[in-house]
């Protein structure tokens, strides 16, 4: 890890200054509030015109601000200032205009740290290709079992803008921060931060795996006490490396394995502390039990270790990590167990979306009947299909571009039986259920990781996850 004094950015004066929000929606909004709030003249510009859109539109031209609707495009005249919704590609001609102009362009993220005011919580930051709302809810859990007021904000549905400007007052924030976010917030300087894992996701927005590994890695700089990485995935460890922080400042890994000194990891059970405890190099602190932690599979304690390092790093006692994992519920659609059938167990992680989580999904157990498909997104399924092929009982298919998946069985688990359901409508689902019941035998898993995106068929994972517990819960009551 380099050092150097990092100084916190410069406040920045918006009365008057002429600020251009691209992209209404979830951060847009807000920041044009927030800006017009100053005394900034906004104006927001939005590629699309639907109603949606229309909506925000005459909200935000009641308060005085002006809305360009159908050309996110073209830099408006006077702009001193970008304020850009975290989706936005780097490649837009917005950008380059604004490159051209000397106009600095930062997302909300950037937005909410140089809102802080002299008091302002610390953050507590986490990224990575998967895993990262788990965790981030993990710590908020462990923060508040220690008696802080905090929340779990960010890419996590709270707005990093309200959690920074509105009236609550908060010790420390649990910030969930994506690739995209991390790209627009060049003076981002947590307290300790988290990269979990690096698998290639959303290479077609940032252009290559190296591109996508950098914006990653902004998290770490100017980190002042921990940057926590993951021992079993070296790239994690090369970006701390890379990394600016301050002086003093720690790398921390976590492993699934017994710890070194500075690491977290596992040992006959317990998740055990090497790290922040006197004379690393002999003892250690037990902070929890595997069963602590809901879901216990290994993916899922690895993001409980890596909360704990954080919550660690900020000072908290080992009982708090204990107290938190055992207080913490995770949301739908993420290795939710639903029901029982007839000694088959049918789980729900609708959740993964792409090859890396169904990896780590199918790595929690050990005789699967795997019903995957769905959107691609330009991934390969061949390195998935081999690892995981000694633990398939039998796969169901379904979705767009399932016969991808189905060519890297015929690669690398030619055995196994594959029924390719060739149906799109709102029964595939029931009919997927169906089938993987058929192959599955007493002891086995029926395993909803789909390794793709879901609109294809559905409007999201959670409606995906949702039809999935629908047909289990119907098929369990025609065979109780």
């Amino acid at each position: 890890m380099g050092s150097g004094q990092v100084t916190s950015s410069e406040p920045f004066d918006f009365q008057g200054k002429h600020v251009t929000v691209a992209g209404l929606g979830v951060s847009g909004v807000p920041a044009a509030k927030a800006l017009h709030g100053l005394g900034a003249t906004v104006t927001v510009v939005n590629d699309g015109a639907d109603e949606r859109a229309r909506v925000q539109a005459a909200e935000l031209e009641a308060l005085g601000i002006t809305v360009r609707l159908g050309d996110g495009d073209t830099l408006p005249e006077g702009t001193e200032l970008i304020v850009t919704a975290p989706g936005w590609k780097p490649d837009k001609p917005l950008f380059g205009a604004a490159e051209q102009a000397g106009v600095p362009v930062w997302g909300d993220v950037e937005l909410a740290w140089r809102l802080r005011g002299p008091d302002a919580a610390d953050w507590l930051a986490v990224t990575g290709t998967n895993g990262k709302t788990t965790t981030v809810q993990m710590l908020a859990s462990i923060l508040k079992a220690a008696g802080l007021r905090t929340a779990a904000v960010g890419n996590i549905g709270v707005s990093l803008l309200d959690a920074v400007l509105g009236e609550e007052t908060y010790d420390v924030l649990a910030v969930e921060l994506s690739s995209y976010q991390l790209h627009w917030a060049p003076s981002l300087r947590a307290h300790s931060a988290a990269v979990l894992n690096l698998a290639p996701d959303h290479l077609d927005w940032h252009g290559s795996m190296e591109a996508y590994a950098k914006d990653k890695g902004r998290i770490y700089e100017g980190n002042r006490v921990a940057c926590v990485y993951n021992v079993a995935d070296k790239a994690t460890e090369d970006l701390v490396r890379e990394a600016d922080v301050e002086e003093g400042c720690r790398a921390i890994g976590f492993t699934l394995g017994t710890p070194g000194p500075s690491q977290l990891g596992v040992v006959e059970g317990i998740l055990v502390d090497r790290a922040f405890v006197e004379n690393r190099q002999r003892n250690a602190q037990e902070l929890a039990e595997v069963a602590d932690v809901d879901p216990p599979a290994p993916h899922n304690i690895a993001n409980a270790l890596a909360a704990a390092a954080l919550a660690r790093a900020y000072g908290v006692p080992a009982r708090a990590v204990r107290d938190g994992l055992r207080a913490f519920t995770p949301d739908a659609h993420r290795i939710a167990h639903i029901a029982d059938v007839d000694g088959v167990a049918f789980v729900d992680d609708s959740k993964a979306t792409n090859t890396h989580a169904a990896e780590a999904s199918l790595a929690a157990y050990e005789s699967i009947v795997w019903i995957a498909g769905g959107l691609a997104k330009g991934a390969t399924f061949d390195e998935l299909v081999a690892k995981s092929a000694k633990r398939l009982r039998g796969v169901v298919l379904i979705g767009a571009d399932r016969a991808l998946i189905r060519e890297a069985l015929a690669r690398h688990a030619p055995e196994v039986p594959v029924v390719d359901l060739d149906r799109t409508d709102t029964g595939a689902m029931r009919a997927a259920v169906h089938e993987a019941r058929g192959l599955a035998q007493a002891g086995d898993t029926v395993l909803l990781a789909p390794a793709c995106a879901s609109m294809d068929m559905f409007a999201n994972y959670n409606k995906r996850g949702d039809a999935f517990a629908d047909a289990v819960r119907e098929l369990g009551s025609v065979e109780g």
